[in-house]
């Protein structure tokens, strides 16, 4: 493994691997403690998408090297022989997506089964979810060429499957919507009420945020699938819609209310996110961030009430 290699592998999971986890996290960041020394208020933030780190406490940060040479107080190649014996599953990831550029696919599925794997559950509940959504997805174990992989799987209606894990995004076999009926005994009521989602995720967002909905969600899984969709919302009298908020997104929702002017959008109640999704865990991350401010410690509300009285006494003075 040279740096290059070392500095492409997602430093989430290589924090993760050192039994650091972020106190809160969207797409696009993710904060921790210091992993260098004993803080309480997480100053360690995590670019995911560059894949770079900054730790405000100390204004420094860097790549994945630069933050194992402090860690460990290392040298370069001294922090390469200790990524090689790591075993990655991202640096896993490069070898075969580099493969799968020149040959076809050579996937296999070999194990479905309920979600047990710790891995899976605690990505899932950094990402806010609770095990209320555990039925509706499954822990799927595939091999693509050598290499044994599992993920979260979620099925479609073709038997195909999107998989999601801390490091990976894809899919296997045939691509299809979803359809999932909750929380209704009665399957003659099923084709009434509908809500739609361009990803699972949000569809699991919305599980956790409206628990006693009853009707079936359909996930596009791609916004190819349009037409498809359209096709099978023809049987319901009762159409939401919860598609993303992008270029895409805003596509197909009119292209849904251009065939079903009577389905009602709802996208105006994350509008200033990307999708549900990502509104969904910045809802819970400002839940914790007003639990902690809450959870002040006695020293540090008797430090702020003393600074506060000193403002006031100072400024009765001028």
């Amino acid at each position: 493994m040279n740096c290059k290699q070392f500095n492409a592998i997602k430093l989430e999971e290589v924090l993760f691997s050192l039994g650091h986890h972020p106190t809160k996290q969207n797409e696009k960041e993710a904060w921790f403690l210091n992993p260098f020394a004993t803080e309480n208020h997480a100053s360690f933030k995590l670019d995911k998408r560059n894949n770079i780190w900054y730790l405000h406490s100390e204004g420094i940060g860097g790549n994945n090297t630069d933050f194992m040479q402090k860690y460990l107080n290392a040298s370069v190649k001294e922090v390469l022989e200790w990524a090689e014996k790591q075993k990655f599953f991202s640096f896993q990831l490069q070898n075969i997506i580099q493969k799968q550029n020149s040959l076809k696919q050579n996937y296999q599925i070999t194990e479905i089964k309920e979600l047990q794997n710790e891995n899976l559950k605690n990505y899932l509940h950094q990402r806010g979810f609770s095990t209320k959504v555990y039925p509706l997805v499954k822990e799927i174990h595939f091999t693509i060429g050598e290499k044994n992989l599992y993920a979260i799987g979620f099925e479609n209606f073709s038997g195909g499957w999107e998989l999601r894990n801390s490091f990976y995004k894809g899919s296997l076999q045939k691509k299809d919507i979803s359809i999932v009926n909750l929380n209704n005994e009665n399957q003659n009521e099923t084709g009434k009420r509908i809500v739609v989602f361009e990803g699972f995720m949000d569809a699991l967002s919305f599980v956790e945020m409206k628990p006693f909905f009853i009707g079936d969600l359909l996930v596009m899984n791609s916004i190819s699938l349009l037409n498809r969709t359209k096709e099978h919302l023809k049987i319901y009298s009762e159409i939401h819609l919860f598609l993303d908020n992008d270029k895409a997104g805003e596509t197909c929702k009119n292209e849904i209310l251009k065939s079903f002017p009577e389905a009602k959008n709802h996208s105006e109640i994350y509008a200033l996110h990307k999708d549900l999704n990502e509104y969904f865990v910045f809802r819970n991350n400002t839940k914790i961030e007003k639990q902690q401010q809450v959870e002040l410690n006695p020293k540090q509300e008797q430090e702020e009430s003393e600074i506060n009285q000193a403002h006031q006494t100072y400024r009765r003075k001028r």
